[in-house]
């Protein structure tokens, strides 16, 4: 092997980055005695040397004349002591987390015995084998800049549509075959004609990150579908490319979807790594400085704080780990032109001394940071580690999923547990939570359905979750749903069963959409696809997750659509928060009707069995009209009193579009029927006989 003649380098930027006529190489450890940087020729090592420099924390050093395609890894020499939190073994090559690319060894990565960096039998003994072979390596890069401008879509007027990439397109026609469940599919006339078509302004990808799969999931033959398992915060996912060029393909997929005025955001999982508990293997973070990427516990440093459910908890309380994470942001928006981020298990990033806090480190790097300014940012405000439930309360500007809204929706619709008061709260914003901390009601991210549980046709299909395609006996999943199975579980001819969960579908859309908020569809929702009762298939990388666009349900998509376009038209709620206040024309921002048209009383309110209720919007946020949106949960029709006006109907979600051509001039009733939501709109037009849709 030879040796390689290092120049001093410099310690920034972190990682491997080409300059004129040579490769710098930057890495941190604050605890490391030695950092060795190692060349590759496929899997052999060819050359070796330590980085002749530290500044700092920081390891670094210079090879002169190398430059993009070097691929190297990294060895670590320190103290082996579990017990004090190190778990330095030179045996073991390590990744660099800042890696841009990654490369696997001959035959693909495999989790082999020589990975781990001690005896998992006697964690105070070193593993003496070498990995180096077998193990994960990275190759330099040389970036290129965007060349094409963003949509820069204003939040109000924003509709998230989560998909999988790989889902999304793997059985969609139109699609050419080889590129099928990739980006470059993604980026297809078909998938950009489905989306356009549905009138969706952003994309939220799940994970796009280099993820690898458990160990426990290769056992039993299936991967990890979703992908919440990173490894390279830095490097698409080479299995979602076409191509043998992941970075290129995935920016000219964000190229076409840009230049069809869709936004694209992708979830990512900075709460934990893919390395796992203290049984896990070392790879990369582990093996360079354990004790500052991980939170250890103070009582046994030999082990994980787990607030993740993963096996360890990333430490952004460290300053190199949150500039780790600020670095990976910033290289996605500003090298792979996404727009946003929808974070994993958000809470754990402001974690510092362990209690949330929204004044965190890293909420405030964020928020000053120029590259990330106008970025949409959404959080998955839950945790499992203590207080770990923080809906409402991230930092201005974030967005957060509400699962209040999903859970209160699901059950005014099918026959939950709830208040009509709750249902309105829901629908305007939820106010309960955002409001009095100065937040904007478009904070709240409203979805009824996501990746995570049951899918709109199973929410309406199944009472009870059926996951034994997973390998945990039907056990994992939440079995909370909130679902309903209209009369039947699973599947049916029936005619009455299935008319019963087309309304409840398109009820539950319009809840979605028409609600005041940022509303976000599930990919297949709109279509009717259905995951076989499945509510967390994460690791169904097959026909349980693809989507069967082979029965597509057509009306549901047009229905979807108009709704998407109504709301674009006509904003029902806006933007701002309601007072409930009368304007010199005696007409409130927002009043609360019931089907006799007056107004609730405070009992009304709390009633748990009643489901029928109106929103009357005397300000609403485009169109100028005073709008007027009914809701049925009962499962009988009953007339709804009219204020007094003259009304024509946008919407009526019985029928398989939600078309309608209903007009009424003067006083009247509108003939609401059963699990339906109608939007009407004030108009000053020529009297024209009620007409029942």
């Amino acid at each position: 092997m030879q040796g390689l003649r290092l120049e001093a380098g410099r310690p920034w930027p972190l990682g491997a980055t080409v300059d004129e006529g040579g490769v710098n190489v930057a890495v941190f450890s604050a605890h490391a005695r030695a950092i060795e940087l190692c060349l590759f020729d496929g899997d052999r090592e060819v050359a070796r040397a330590p980085l002749p420099e530290r500044t700092g924390d920081v390891f670094h050093g210079r090879l002169p004349g190398a430059g993009a395609g070097l691929v190297y890894g990294l060895r670590a020499h320190g103290p082996w002591r579990p017990d004090r939190g190190h778990r330095f073994n030179p045996n073991k090559l390590l990744l660099d987390p800042w890696a841009r690319e990654i490369v696997a060894p001959a035959g693909g990565f495999a989790w082999r015995p020589e990975h781990h960096g001690g005896d998992l039998e006697h964690a105070a003994h070193m593993d003496g084998r070498d990995n180096a072979r077998h193990a994960l390596k990275a190759r330099v890069v040389h970036e290129a800049p965007l060349a094409w401008r963003r949509p820069r879509t204003a939040l109000a007027d924003s509709v998230l549509y989560e998909l999988h990439v790989r889902a999304f397109t793997r059985l969609m026609p139109g699609v050419p075959e080889a590129e099928r469940g990739t980006y470059a599919g993604l980026a297809s006339d078909a998938a950009l004609a489905h989306l356009k078509r549905l009138g969706v302004t952003a994309v939220s990808l799940l994970p796009v990150h280099q993820r690898l799969d458990e160990p426990r999931l290769v056992e039993l033959g299936l991967s990890n579908h979703w992908g919440y398992n990173t490894i390279g915060f830095f490097c698409p996912e080479p299995r979602y490319a076409a191509t043998r060029e992941p970075r290129a393909e995935f920016r000219a997929m964000v190229q076409r979807l840009h230049e069809a005025g869709i936004e694209v955001l992708i979830d990512v999982v900075f709460n934990h790594t893919a390395e796992g508990d203290e049984r896990g293997a070392t790879l990369a973070f582990r093996g360079l400085d354990n004790a500052s990427w991980y939170r250890l516990p103070p009582h046994d440093r030999s082990r994980y704080e787990n607030w993740t459910g993963c096996g360890n908890t990333v430490n952004l309380d460290h300053p190199r780990v949150l500039q780790f994470v600020l670095d990976s942001l910033r290289y996605w928006v500003e090298s792979m032109g996404v727009d946003g981020f929808r974070f994993d298990l958000a809470p754990v990033l402001g974690r510092e001394q362990g209690p949330f806090d929204a004044g965190a480190a890293f909420f405030k790097a964020l928020a000053q940071d120029p590259a990330l300014q106008g970025v949409k940012l959404i959080a998955e405000p839950w945790d499992l580690g203590p207080e770990g439930y923080k809906l409402g309360h991230f930092p201005h500007g974030w967005l957060e999923w509400n699962d209040k809204f999903r859970d209160t929706t699901r059950a005014f619709w099918l026959g939950g547990d709830c208040t009509r008061g709750q249902f309105a709260q829901r629908l305007a914003g939820s106010s309960d939570f955002f409001q009095a901390g100065g937040r904007s009601p478009l904070a709240s991210v409203n979805y009824v359905c996501a990746h995570d549980g049951f899918n709109l046709a199973d929410l309406v299909s199944y009472d009870m979750r059926h996951n034994e395609a997973n390998g945990e006996d039907g056990r994992d999943g939440h079995p909370h749903n909130l679902s309903w199975n209209c009369g039947w579980e699973g599947p049916t001819g029936d005619p009455d069963v299935l008319a019963r969960r087309a309304r409840l579908k398109r009820a539950l859309l319009a809840s979605v959409l028409l609600a005041q908020g940022t509303p976000m569809l599930a990919a297949g929702d709109e279509i009717g696809h259905s995951q076989r009762g499945n509510n967390n298939p994460y690791c169904q990388d097959n026909e349980i997750t693809w989507l069967d666009w082979s029965a597509a349900d057509a009306s549901l998509a047009a229905f979807t659509a108009r709704l998407i376009a109504l709301r674009r038209r006509l904003l029902p709620l806006g933007v701002r928060w309601t007072t409930g206040v009368a304007d010199a024309n005696g007409h409130a921002d927002l009043a609360w009707l019931r089907r006799t048209g007056e107004s609730f009383t405070v009992d009304q309110w709390n009633n748990r069995s009643s489901r029928v209720l109106g929103a009357l919007v005397g300000a609403p946020g485009r169109g100028g009209s005073r709008l007027l949106v009914l809701f049925n949960g009962r499962d009988i029709d009953m007339d709804f009193v009219l204020p007094a006006g003259n009304w024509v109907a946008e919407l009526d979600t019985t029928t398989p579009d939600g078309s309608t051509t209903w007009r009424r001039r003067g006083a009247g009733v509108y003939p609401l029927q059963s699990r339906s939501v109608v939007l009407l709109r004030e108009d000053p037009g020529p009297e024209i006989e009620g007409k029942r849709p």
